[in-house]
């Protein structure tokens, strides 16, 4: 099987996923979606769950990629905050299917497949925040707090605008309230 036709699989499926919904979406489908006989879906995973899984996994490492870019070199404290308020809005908007996804669909019956590596790209990702978060407590200009309530802060109002905006609650690009929520950040964690 060739990375093209396991890539091919999961596209379809994401967005399958994101029209029909995961239980509606059959194999069969899919295959038909990607251009990919049966036996190379089973080939590629060993049955939808593994799929959905995988996509979720997949997501969550694309977005954190996304979020500890803006961070790597290194920023001051409110320029680092604003930048990872920025790269959350952005991540989700410009990967609309795969933010619904990661945000809104993880369900028990195929989550518990991706449990440890679940755990180890959570933990990467609060590392590489905390690689640039501890100095920057340690010289004063960001207040000690716990990785994962740090992590949260940096988060919250712009989760919960960005999961209205994915159900469809709200119709406006989350990016264009930047300002709003990157300032909720920068008041709760600069000192």
């Amino acid at each position: 099987m060739s990375l093209s036709t396991r890539d091919a699989i999961l596209g379809a499926a994401l967005d399958l996923f994101a029209r029909d919904g995961v239980d509606a979406t059959t194999t069969a489908a899919i295959c038909r979606a990607a251009g990919v006989s049966n036996g190379s879906f089973f080939h590629a995973f060993p049955n939808k769950a593994a799929l959905a899984a995988e996509i979720w996994i997949e997501a969550l490492s694309s977005y954190h990629a996304a979020m500890l870019a803006v961070v790597a070199a290194a920023p001051p404290a409110a320029t680092g905050v604003r930048a990872l308020v920025a790269a959350h809005l952005d991540w989700v908007a410009g990967n609309r299917a795969a933010a619904h996804f990661l945000f809104e669909q993880a369900r028990p019956d195929w989550a518990g497949q991706i449990t440890g590596r679940r755990a180890a790209s959570n933990d990467d990702f609060l590392a590489g925040l905390d690689a640039w978060r501890q100095p920057l407590v340690r010289a004063g200009s960001l207040h000690d707090l716990p990785a994962e309530v740090f992590a949260a802060t940096i988060l919250g109002p712009a989760q919960i605008f960005c999961r209205a905006w994915l159900s469809g609650r709200f119709q406006q690009d989350p990016r264009d309230h930047l300002d709003a929520l990157a300032d909720c950040a920068v008041r709760a964690l600069v000192a």
